[in-house]
């Protein structure tokens, strides 16, 4: 008993302690000189009185209460959170003469277990938010397709297949960026570069081109975004690799897309954070758009849309028209409002 870490102790019937180990005495505080012949209350806050009574009784009818969990007051005033048995002590007659109770301190364990319970509650919270947003999200690209055709008096079956596709592929491209999430290790941060790859990889194969279109990547390893920058990225990626797809290759054999990531060098302060910049270059050796054309009078709803959320990222965007179409966008991430890891060492 005084070799135990476990508090091992006897009470009367009357409620009195009348034994107290070394164990008790590092958990509760008390010495066994200060607490022998005292009533149980001590130890009892307010509001567990009524409960351990009951349990008390259950024990004077000959019950044994196994690993029953509750709270103690401790010589300090602060509670302690205890896994508890108690046993009848019968004499050589089998009346019962005094209550066992052991006692094991399992307030860190408990405290350990609410902290993962309100990381879990947080998680789960986090998880229904980036659904609610992504939902969010493909809801305006249905409005702006639905937008987009609503004034057209006459539309074709094969335009309305079209605009399903093409809502089919934004959609697709928020969902590689999930499944690329949680392939990894860390749930927050997305490895960009090998989603890329993936995602367009997976676009040649469900797009049939009339062109023998071959890709080119030229992607930093080690670049790991969050959803609110890899989502924006990711459709912008879709929407200019479809269009390549559509219009740059009309009437040739063969072409080329070219895709490159890069941060660019050195890395300059916002704030109170460091904000790294990338260089996302979309690229094909096609048909190109002709130089009296702008991007913002072309009637085309992909292209809004990189517009629209280039703004989003504060992003710059800049077209190059020689030897094909070149879309290059600059933007930057601040590591301290997003968090960010560019280049592992």
């Amino acid at each position: 008993m005084e070799s135990s870490t476990d508090a091992i102790v006897t009470v009367s019937l009357d409620s009195i302690f009348t034994s107290w180990n070394k164990g008790a005495e590092q958990i509760f505080g008390y010495a066994a000189d200060e607490i022998l012949g005292k009533k149980v209350s001590i130890l009892e806050p307010e509001n567990l009185r009524v409960d351990i009574k009951q349990l008390v009784e259950q024990v004077k009818r000959g019950k044994k209460i196994k690993h029953y969990e509750s709270s103690r007051l401790k010589k300090d005033g602060t509670i302690v959170i205890i896994s508890g048995t108690l046993s009848p002590v019968l004499d050589t007659s089998g009346k019962l003469v005094a209550i066992s109770a052991i006692a094991r301190d399992i307030t860190e364990r408990k405290r350990t277990e609410e902290t993962l319970r309100n990381f879990e509650i947080a998680r789960k919270k986090e998880i229904h938010h980036r659904i609610k947003n992504n939902l969010q999200v493909i809801s305006s690209l249905l409005d702006l397709q639905a937008e987009k055709l609503k004034d057209r008096k006459n539309i074709s079956d094969s335009e309305v297949q079209t605009a399903f596709k093409q809502s089919m592929d934004r959609v697709l491209s928020i969902s590689f960026i999930h499944e690329e999430l949680y392939k990894g290790k860390n749930n927050e941060l997305l490895t960009f570069s090998q989603y890329v790859k993936e995602f367009v990889e997976n676009l040649i194969l469900t797009y049939k081109l009339e062109s023998d279109v071959s890709y080119n990547f030229d992607l930093e390893e080690n670049i790991f975004l969050d959803m609110d920058t890899a989502i924006p990225l990711g459709i912008i990626i879709n929407e200019l690799v479809t269009n390549s797809f559509k219009y740059a290759f009309s009437g040739r054999d063969e072409g080329e897309i070219r895709i490159k990531l890069h941060r660019e060098e050195g890395e300059s302060k916002i704030k109170d954070g460091k904000s790294t910049t990338f260089i996302l270059s979309v690229a094909d050796n096609g048909v190109g758009i002709p130089e009296d054309l702008e991007i913002e009078d072309l009637n085309s709803l992909g292209l809004q849309l990189v517009t629209t959320l280039v703004e989003q990222l504060d992003g710059e965007l800049d077209l190059k028209r020689d030897n094909g179409t070149e879309f290059i966008i600059r933007f930057s991430v601040t590591e301290n409002e997003n968090p960010l890891s560019v280049i592992a060492p």
